[in-house]
């Protein structure tokens, strides 16, 4: 690199720190500020209260550690700071940022810098603005962590990366952060493939990093595996992909069960990401995963039976746990879907479809165990078999519309609504006409 482009490029970096550091400086006041007036206010509000305000700071915010493993560990944060900052190859831009499905939280930005963004005057093809945005805590799910002369010494990534989203209030890809949200614009697999070194990967699953590799790239935009690095299962057997769609974490209070194959609770599903896949310092125990016959990478690594210390997870579950279930399943947007046909839907749901029976309102799910075999439902049982259940659960439909994208069921095997329909249809032999399943769409839409 010339010593000009060294210059400029360090100028650049400069420069953008400089206003960060101004911005921040305003937003420390005012956040010092703020946590006086709530100091002043904390006893007048209700313990509940409180504790859903500190988990939707670690939804958010918390690592859990995990920067040892996605960092220190895989290297991650020197592809994304590329080898001008210090890291290796290109680096990535916002541009490319974006593409892959990550968020920027526009409310983390000083509005000097939001109305650059509106008009264009900040680079979208330079790594140093991605810096700049990681160094603002804007990046959603992912935070940063700086040495004292600006270049990346780790990263680690949050609850909201994969559940988290924004309303592209700014533009597409740049907004208010919508928790509980399936990104189902989210790569995962892409954003870990750039990882240097993803030899520890290839070593749990004894294989090579080529073949780490081909998997990650199965997967596509709003999926990831959580089972891969427990029974080591990277395909199906007719050779599709092994992932499942990033569900929405939203509207699951007084649901029993969190995942597609009912593994556990939310806190059980919390303790099991956090601890197994985002690799923070926790304790996490289940023995039904150490069975070396349907679990055998989980048994042979001893995952089944993680003891971080530090303990960095366990204390924040209770807090967690309070915010997700306090999530509420948005309300479908005004105009989104047919009133009329959605109030004769209604009466099918509950009527001649019997949807009703497995989805009980208000909790669209079975209150209590709600798991039913893959032959009631007429499925493959696959992903069930990945389970310690053998089932699925029967997933509650408030805010359907929100994660229409990436198709419906746990693996997006009906890329439509209208699927799904015609699935039960012809599987319970319903006899729906034509207009009567158009009518349940706008009913499912509005719910």
């Amino acid at each position: 690199m010339q010593p000009r482009t060294v210059l400029k490029s360090v100028t650049l970096i400069a420069a953008l720190v400089s206003l960060l550091a101004v911005a921040k400086a305003a937003i420390d006041g005012r956040e010092r500020s703020e946590s006086s007036s709530d100091d002043r206010g904390a006893a007048m509000r209700p313990a509940g209260s409180s504790m859903i305000e500190e988990g939707r700071r670690v939804f958010r915010y918390d690592t859990f550690g995990d920067e040892a493993w996605w960092g220190d560990t895989l290297q991650l944060h020197k592809a994304l700071e590329g080898e001008r900052f210090g890291g290796v190859g290109p680096g990535v831009t916002p541009r490319t940022a974006l593409a892959v499905g990550l968020k920027v939280d526009v409310d983390a930005l000083p509005r000097s810098l939001q109305a650059q963004l509106r008009a264009g005057r900040v680079s979208l093809d330079d790594v140093a603005t991605t810096l700049a945005l990681l160094k603002l805590n804007a990046v959603v799910g992912v935070t940063g962590h700086f040495q004292a002369n600006g270049s990346l010494r780790s990263v680690g990534i949050q609850c909201a990366f994969c559940h988290s989203t924004v309303d592209d209030a700014l533009a597409p890809g740049v907004g208010h952060r919508l928790d509980g949200w399936a990104n189902r614009d989210l790569n995962v697999g892409a954003i870990v493939s750039l990882a240097p070194n993803l030899q520890p990967i290839a070593d749990l699953l004894q294989v090579d990093v080529a073949t780490v590799k081909t998997v990650l790239a199965s997967w596509g935009p709003g999926r990831f595996d959580a089972e891969l690095d427990k029974d080591g299962k990277a395909f199906r057997p007719d050779g599709g992909q092994a992932g499942t769609l990033i569900p929405p974490a939203f509207g699951l209070a007084g649901v029993n069960l969190h995942t597609w194959t009912g593994f556990g609770s939310v806190p059980y599903w919390n303790a099991y990401v956090a601890v197994t896949e985002m690799h923070g310092s926790g304790t996490f125990y289940d023995a039904r995963l150490s069975d070396p016959a349907q679990y055998p990478v989980a048994a042979r690594s001893g995952s089944w039976n993680t003891r971080g210390v530090p303990d960095l997870v366990t204390p924040r579950l209770p807090a967690l746990h309070a915010y997700q279930i306090s999530l509420v399943a948005p309300a479908p947007p005004v105009g989104s879907f047919n009133a009329d046909a959605a109030r004769r839907g209604k009466a099918l749901f509950a009527d001649k479809a019997n949807c009703a029976s497995c989805h009980v309102p208000p909790l669209y799910t079975e209150p209590g165990h709600n798991l039913h075999a893959p032959d009631e439902i007429g499925i493959d049982a696959f992903q069930a078999d990945r389970s310690p259940t053998h089932a699925y659960r029967t997933a509650p439909l408030a805010g359907l519309w929100t994660h229409q994208k990436g198709g419906f069921y746990h693996d997006g095997r009906f890329a439509t609504l209208d699927d799904v329909i015609d699935h039960y249809d012809a599987f319970f032999h319903l006899g729906l006409t034509d207009q009567e399943k158009r009518d349940l769409r706008e009913y499912l839409l509005s719910l």
